[in-house]
């Protein structure tokens, strides 16, 4: 039953951004497009229009237009996009040079602190400067081993102001995690902070840093912002420096590169089960127009508005929310834990700073509602107008639970995307209805289908999500990949030509979506992608363990990550050796890596090719049978996954 939980008003129907770009897209080419469905078909029907029109409707600052808008959004991989433009993403977001806030950071336990348009843009200039004195350079990789704060994001600015490349990773990676991203890509400066907070504890991030170093040799200045409240020893690396001591005091005007569209912003990361990170490099001027898309048309958002988005800098969602900037917002860094001092810590910050865009995930809406958390009741939230929800499915009941606790009258967004495209391929709409359980539709310009496992798209029916056409946020290539076979094999090898994204999908009638979650072996707890092959090197390290095999179950409306172990010869997994497999996970890898329970098998399943049969266990456990085991060596060991006590849902 479609249940409808929130419907547009007249004066939202009327007033909502991509209401005016449907006028001017009807006002353009003679249409009369009324309803969204129809504007949807006309944006993928018509790729070049569509996309052109975003460039103008959102304003992008270039010093020289483009010749074409794509050579052919049909080639993927390989469509070009906006040839001849010349622009800088840095400018873009730094358009705004006035005195209302730009940035509020309220660190976890820490005075709330805000910096305005203008601000930022000073700080900008003078780290630019000293990043030119220094002598980077158009497309040198810059590094953030930072927590969420202001200098993160003036650090990526000022990088992005000289063509220079930004990647980040969240300071609670462990050394081997940090050193699996940032080896391949080799930065000449890092960023870091001596610390961060969580859940009232102080963290040192000083001595990781450290460890990365001793293997990290590309790293010619380590700069370090202070935030815990203790003395900083520098003697431990010859090029470190505090930040205040590297930056200009009498900057130069601040030169903004031109550069291509295509020319490299970001380099994020996204594991799979074998190998290294995959480090994925995205474009300036792709990243720009997607997120202006987003932001502006299915978020609604507008200059002086104040949106918020929990997230760490190794996230998608934290450069998602900083591109904000380019609208003319005020951003909302939080770092910490969401839950300290207590579970409502996070709504009152929303009274607080009037936040009209909450940007949060399925899971911490399902804590809220397991705490009984009434925040209508207990904050003021009249400025708050949206709630976005990602990083796995919001489930029916957290639907009903937004609109009884937190508010009636909001528009409750669950987006979809990932690390992949850095944006969307379905979110919500401000001229949409709320139904229970669905995300309000797909992003405009982005073909969007569900296939069936002959390639066939289907309707009311789950299938693979692909999109059929380019997109200009379709990563630029991967980083040490020359002929693009990892990219290639990456997103078009189970349907040639056609982006796959390893999430199964189901789009109705109306245009409403459901999102099942990963159909692939990648884990995904908490909405963090985690390769399986960061935890099978860690795991198995250890002399006691012959093999291992980790998997996603999905449990309580998120997924839980379940690591099984067969033991070597003469060993036993113990309650210690438990303790300490956990303990090496979380600081070799991260918190969101240690698995929630660690069971012994008598044997991993592989296929005749000698690869870890993660997928079919995976299914076993949520109650699947697997007809073809044929290209399985080893099919008897599947049994022992089956029914499993420790397993079984509650």
């Amino acid at each position: 039953m479609n249940t409808v939980l929130w419907r547009p008003g007249v004066d939202e129907l009327h007033n909502a951004n991509i209401s005016a770009f449907k006028d001017e897209i009807n006002s353009s080419f003679g249409l009369r497009l009324s309803t969204y469905p129809e504007l949807y078909e006309w944006s993928v029907r018509n790729i070049p229009e569509f996309w052109e029109k975003v460039w103008h409707f959102t304003d992008i600052i270039h010093s020289q237009s483009y010749n074409s808008i794509v050579d052919d959004p049909n080639r993927m991989p390989g469509a070009k996009w906006f040839k001849g433009a010349r622009l800088n993403f840095a400018e873009n977001l730094l358009r705004s040079r006035n005195n209302r806030p730009a940035i509020h950071f309220q660190g976890e336990g820490q005075t709330l602190r805000t910096l305005t348009h203008q601000e930022l843009f000073y700080e900008v200039e003078k780290l630019a400067h000293a990043l030119r004195d220094f002598g980077i350079q158009k497309g040198d990789r810059v590094a953030g081993f930072m927590p969420n704060m202001p200098e993160t994001v003036i650090a990526m600015l000022a990088t992005a102001s000289i063509g220079a490349v930004w990647s980040s990773s969240s300071p609670d990676f462990g050394i081997k995690g940090v050193l699996d991203r940032f080896s391949q890509i080799e930065p000449r400066i890092i960023f870091a902070s001596n610390g961060y907070y969580y859940n009232g504890k102080e963290f040192d991030s000083l001595g990781k840093l450290w460890g990365i170093l001793t293997e990290l040799h590309s790293v010619e200045k380590v700069i370090v912002t202070p935030y815990l409240s203790r003395d900083i020893d520098l003697s431990k690396h010859n090029n470190a420096t505090i930040y205040s001591d590297f930056i200009s005091d009498d900057p130069d005007p601040i030169t903004f590169e031109q550069l291509p569209f295509d020319h490299p912003l970001y380099i994020m990361y996204s594991s799979g089960t074998t190998g290294l990170p995959k480090s994925i490099v995205h474009g300036s001027g792709g990243t720009l127009i997607q997120h202006l898309k987003e932001l502006r048309l299915h978020t609604n958002l507008n200059q002086g508005d104040t949106i918020f988005y929990f997230t760490t800098c190794g996230w998608m969602m934290w450069n998602w929310l900083v591109s904000s900037l380019a609208v003319g917002a005020t951003i909302v860094l939080y770092d910490g834990s969401p839950l300290y001092p207590d579970s409502g810590a996070m709504w009152k910050m929303a009274q607080d700073l009037d936040i009209n865009v909450f940007g949060t995930s399925a899971k911490f809406i399902d804590t809220c509602n397991a705490a009984s958390l009434m925040p209508n009741q207990d904050y003021d939230l009249s400025q708050l107008r949206a709630i976005l929800s990602t990083g796995s499915p919001l489930v029916e009941e957290n639907f009903d639970y937004v609109y009884h606790a937190i508010k009636n009258d909001v528009l409750l967004s669950s987006i979809s995307g990932g690390t992949d495209l850095i944006s969307c391929f379905a979110l919500g709409n401000p001229t949409l209805p709320v139904v229970r359980g669905e995300l309000q539709c797909r992003g405009l310009g982005m073909d969007v289908q569900s296939y069936d496992q002959h390639g066939r798209s289907v309707t009311n029916k789950k299938g693979e999500l692909v999109c059929t056409k380019a997109f200009p946020s379709m990563p630029i290539h991967f980083w040490n990949d020359p002929d693009g076979s990892k990219y290639q094999k990456a997103y078009f090898e189970t349907f040639p030509g056609i982006w796959h994204h390893g999430d199964y999908i189901e789009i109705n009638d109306h245009g409403g979506v459901k999102i099942y979650g990963r159909s692939d072996a990648t884990l995904n707890p908490g909405g963090v992608r985690i390769g399986t092959a960061e935890i099978y090197r860690v795991v198995e390290a250890y002399q006691e363990v012959e093999d291992s095999l980790v998997i996603g179950q999905e449990w309580k409306d998120d997924q839980r990550v379940i690591l099984f172990l067969k033991m070597s010869m003469g060993n036993d997994l113990s309650d210690d050796l438990i303790k300490k497999i956990k303990k090496a996970i979380r600081t070799h890898c991260s918190p969101r890596h240690v698995p929630a329970i660690i069971l012994e098998t008598p044997e991993i399943p592989y296929t005749i090719n000698g690869k870890k049969v993660e997928i079919a266990v995976r299914k076993i456990i949520a109650g699947s049978t697997i007809a073809n085991q044929d290209a399985l060596a080893n099919p008897d060991s599947l049994g022992f996954y089956k029914d499993l006590p420790e397993l079984r849902s509650p």
